[in-house]
């Protein structure tokens, strides 16, 4: 049993960090405030993670495991209901670890593996969500022209990276607090389609305005 106690003490200390940071930001959460929260040591701290880009490292490698394993459903998209749900669930991924997204320039600025590794991220989304409209227009759920859907398909990534920042500078006191996130992830996930609407099918426009209604995101025009 004995044994076991610093793996559970470690990964204690990686959800207590993630509680942290994803409520005050990563720029505002201390060693200090992390071990005071935990109520250990500093020392204790120290001998797991002996610098806070270890605790941000720790963090991220989780998120970029989890989100790996997600985007391989993007392969299984044939409609704007699949694609709702791949990517309010993909947004909701990102919420389990906002910080990352809530100071994305400054982490990267800092951090010169975050920097690296997140371009990969990116790629990875991107050629995700290549696989996605490659798939909607397989299917006849979309009709776009092949020169048309590397640029798509950045401009859809572009709203999935940046869209929690949008939020927090529409409403900072509220916006990264959990009472308001589902509403906020759903109208993330909406205007991510809402960027296909001119491709899409009429009968599949029909149901995303009709998905959107239904799950409280707000519709986009017809």
């Amino acid at each position: 049993m004995a044994r076991k106690a610093p793996r559970r003490t470690a990964e204690r200390i990686l959800e207590v960090t993630l509680d942290l940071f994803n409520r005050f930001g990563e720029p505002n959460v201390s060693t200090t405030l992390i071990s005071a929260e935990l109520n250990i040591s500093p020392g204790n701290l120290y001998y797991h993670y002996p610098a806070k880009d270890e605790l941000i490292n720790s963090l991220f490698d989780r998120y970029e495991r989890s989100l790996n394993e997600l985007l391989h459903a993007a392969d299984d998209v044939r409609n704007v209901e699949d694609a709702w749900f791949f990517l309010h669930t993909l947004f909701e991924r990102i919420w389990q670890y906002r910080f990352l997204y809530r100071d994305l320039n400054d982490l990267l600025s800092k951090n010169r593996r975050l920097e690296t590794h997140f371009q990969a991220v990116l790629k990875d989304k991107t050629r995700a969500v290549r696989t996605l409209l490659d798939g909607m227009s397989r299917s006849g759920a979309v009709r776009i022209d092949s020169r048309e859907i590397e640029a798509t398909a950045t401009s859809m990534v572009v709203v999935l990276t940046y869209w929690l920042s949008f939020e927090y500078v529409r409403d900072p006191r509220h916006a990264l607090e959990g009472a308001g996130a589902q509403q906020a992830l759903l109208r993330g996930a909406n205007h991510v389609l809402h960027l296909l609407v001119p491709y899409l099918e009429p009968a599949q426009r029909t149901h995303l305005l009709q998905l959107a209604g239904a799950y409280g995101g707000n519709p986009p025009p017809a």
